[in-house]
C-alpha cells in the first residue's frame, strides 16, 4: 500500500490505560480488572513480558473463579506489534488477529503498552490517501502482465499525483488496484491505462470512451427502430 509510506510516529499513539492480567491472577480478579473495558483482548503480563492475550469473551466462560489466569494458557493468543513497525503492518495485525486491542513491544522484547484500533484508525484517516481531494480508480489487469511502477509511471507521465495505490482484489488470474491520483485531466489518464491493457472497473463522468460507447449505443437503438 503505497499510502502508508507517509511517515507518521506511532509511538505516539502507544496507550497505558488498559488494566494488565498478571499471570497470577485468579479469574476473578482478572474479571473485576476488565470491567467496563471496551476491549475485546487483554494483554497477560509478567515482569514486562507478554504471554500473550485472552479474549475477553473467553475469560468470562471460565467457571472457576478460583483459578488462576495460568491454569488457561490454552486459551492465550500470541501477537503483537512493536514500536517500529508500520501502519500497515498495525493495521494488518488488528485485521488479522480480529481484535481492537493490540500489545506493542520495544526493541528488548518488553511490554510498553498497546494500539487502540480507534486511534490508530484516527490515524489512518488523517493520511493523504484519505485526506486529500482526488479521483479514485478501480484497474484491472492480469495477475502477470501488471506492475506497481507501471501504474505509478502512467499517472505521473499524465501529470498527475499520486497520493497511494493498493491492492483491492485479486483472483486466479486478474489483480484489481485502487488507485487515488490528483489531476485536471481523469479522461486522459483513463486513456493512457487503457493503452496499457488495463481495465477500467470505476465509473467516470469524463470517460470520453465509455460516452463514444454508449452514443453509439444510442444511434444503433434508433436505427433499429426506423
Amino acid at each position: 500500500m503505497q499510502f502508508l509510506e507517509y511517515a507518521m510516529n506511532l509511538e505516539d499513539y502507544i496507550s497505558t490505560d488498559l488494566p494488565s492480567i498478571y499471570i497470577e491472577d485468579s479469574i476473578d480478579a482478572a474479571r473485576q480488572k476488565t470491567l467496563n473495558q471496551n476491549a475485546s483482548h487483554f494483554p497477560i503480563i509478567e515482569n514486562g513480558k507478554l504471554y500473550g492475550s485472552i479474549a475477553e469473551s473467553d475469560l468470562n466462560t471460565f467457571e472457576d473463579k478460583s483459578k488462576k489466569i495460568a491454569d488457561y494458557k490454552y486459551t492465550f493468543e500470541l501477537f503483537f506489534a512493536t514500536d517500529e513497525d508500520s501502519l500497515l503492518d498495525v493495521l494488518t495485525l488488528f485485521s488479522l488477529h480480529e481484535t481492537n486491542i493490540l500489545p506493542v513491544l520495544n526493541k528488548d522484547k518488553k511490554y510498553v503498552g498497546f494500539y487502540d484500533l480507534t486511534d490508530v484508525l484516527s490515524l489512518y484517516a488523517e493520511t493523504p490517501f484519505l485526506k486529500e481531494e482526488g479521483a479514485v480508480l478501480v484497474l484491472e489487469k492480469d495477475n502477470n502482465s501488471y506492475s506497481t511502477s507501471e501504474v505509478t509511471q502512467i499517472s505521473e507521465t499524465n501529470n498527475a499525483k499520486v497520493f497511494g495505490f493498493f491492492i483491492s482484489k485479486k483472483t486466479e488470474k486478474t489483480t484489481q488496484i485502487t488507485l487515488k491520483i490528483k489531476t485536471d485531466n481523469i479522461n486522459e489518464i483513463i486513456q493512457s491505462y487503457r493503452r496499457f491493457e488495463y481495465n477500467i472497473i470505476s465509473n467516470h463522468e469524463d470517460d470520453s470512451y465509455l460516452e463514444d460507447l454508449k452514443n453509439r449505443s444510442n444511434y444503433l437503438q434508433k436505427y433499429l427502430s426506423i
